[in-house]
């Protein structure tokens, strides 16, 4: 999960840059979905939710020189949160993966 805070004269190019690299790590192993959520309200806080198996393919994508090439497409002043997590069992209201 990666939480991005965008100014609002940023935004269709944080738009632009997210979609580009949703189509490179498409063509990676270990992508399951990717989905971008944007705040309600005219906010311009999102939140990119992907899910990869295993965890290290997202690393390996991540650490790619091509991806970190592309990192220079976002915004200035974009700020970004990545985060890792894992389902966690709650009995009687979810299960674990």
């Amino acid at each position: 999960m990666n939480v991005f805070n965008v100014k609002p004269q940023d935004v269709d190019k944080m738009l632009k840059a997210w979609a580009e690299d949703a189509t490179f790590f498409k063509q990676k192993p270990g992508l399951i979905s990717t989905q971008l959520h944007r705040g309600i309200g005219g906010s311009t806080v999102f939140v990119n939710y992907a899910v990869w198996e295993p965890a290290a393919h997202m690393k390996q994508a991540v650490s790619d020189p091509a991806f970190r090439a592309r990192l220079a497409h976002y915004p200035d002043g974009i700020v970004s949160r990545p985060h890792l997590f894992k389902k966690v069992a709650v009995p009687g209201i979810c299960v674990e993966y």
